[in-house]
């Protein structure tokens, strides 16, 4: 009864997170936040990498965050610190996932064999899954990392393709965010994407598709192979 209450307790506080997102002007703070940070360069990288893990946490999405290092930091060290960032705050949130949520998973799935060959199949490619979700633009990076953490991936899997399945998108944002004339411009919206980023969005969606069949394919086998089994003579 205790973990039950507990469980929901944790869906309730990501729900009123999301809400939060939604209604407060979470935008304006992560303006004036960033606008701290360029006011002082001794900090500088230590606190967007602080911001970005709490952002992400909050399911708050990093997309200014990211442009802003462009121009705080330039191409190169800005390409780093949203790298650190960015893998820091993905394996943060999929530790505080894991700790309150993969046994309850577990629980609740244990007796409908469709997500027990998924949650398998995600474990059995995990590496690749989650690298090309990553790519894609579909599925939102905060909500990516408590997903992930309650299937069965392995976290050296999970935080290596993330790390890797992220560069190409840090690398557009940032170079963008490094054009920009100012952060003022990044926060009225004025930064184009231009081609790039159409590129980007495509190899994302077709990311999307190969995933998706990916990952459906591998369910299905799976579970064909555990209802054969079960269906064998002891």
């Amino acid at each position: 009864m205790y973990k039950s209450k507990k469980l929901w307790l944790v869906l309730l506080a990501l729900a009123l997170l999301l809400l939060a997102v939604w209604q407060l002007p979470v935008k304006h703070w992560l303006e004036l936040a960033i606008a701290w940070i360029e006011l002082h360069p001794g900090w500088s990288w230590l606190a967007y990498i602080a911001l970005y893990i709490v952002v992400s946490v909050l399911l708050v999405p990093a997309s200014l965050l990211t442009l802003a290092a462009g121009a705080l930091f330039g191409l190169l060290q800005g390409v780093i610190v949203v790298s650190l960032a960015s893998v820091a705050a993905a394996v943060v949130a999929f530790l505080i996932g894991r700790g309150f949520a993969r046994e309850h998973a577990l629980k609740l799935v244990q007796k409908m064999p469709k997500f027990m060959a998924l949650d398998r199949a995600i474990a059995e490619k995990g590496f690749l899954v989650v690298l090309l979700t990553r790519l894609s633009p579909v599925f939102p990076f905060g909500l990516q990392n408590y997903a992930y953490s309650v299937t069965a991936v392995k976290l050296r899997d999970y935080t290596l393709a993330s790390w890797i399945g992220m560069i190409p998108g840090t690398i557009m944002y940032v170079y963008f965010g490094s054009l920009a004339r100012s952060l003022a411009a990044i926060f009225s919206g004025e930064v184009e994407v231009g081609s790039a980023g159409r590129i980007f969005f495509i190899v994302g969606l077709i990311a999307t598709v190969v995933v998706t069949v990916l990952v459906t394919r591998m369910a299905t086998r799976i579970l064909k192979q555990d209802l054969l089994h079960e269906s064998e003579p002891n």
